[in-house]
């Protein structure tokens, strides 16, 4: 029987008593290197940076960081993870950091709003 199983029975009492936040929380993989809010997105033909936009590929958009800045974004509800590269800007929403395109979001499993780990490279 291995230790997270062991642990995991605990919780799902717990959760069962406060209506499942307890399990959501303890569930979630960390993010060491840092986290921010994501979404996918579909843009015009050409992005910010002046390339054309392929949503099966794997770019996405940041307010701040440069124009080919290398972000690995991880889901961590999965563990599934893929390299991005911003050629975008956005998000223009509130409370979102990063606009994934489609092909990354499929990539890491996301399908909709959601935490991701990010680590820029």
């Amino acid at each position: 029987m291995s230790i997270r199983f062991i642990l995991t029975i605990p919780v799902l009492f717990v959760s069962a008593f406060f209506g499942g936040m307890v399990l959501a929380a303890s569930t979630q993989g960390s993010c060491p290197s840092g986290s921010m809010n994501a979404t996918q997105y579909s843009s015009s033909p050409r992005t910010t940076g002046g390339q054309l936009f392929l949503p099966d590929g794997l770019t996405a958009a940041h307010k701040k960081l440069p124009f080919g800045t290398r972000v690995k974004v991880t889901n961590p509800l999965t563990g599934a993870s893929a390299i991005v590269i911003i050629n975008d800007r956005g998000p223009f929403t509130r409370g979102r950091d990063i606009d994934l395109s489609q092909g990354a979001a499929r990539a890491i499993g996301l399908k909709s709003v959601g935490t991701v780990c990010t680590e820029i490279l």
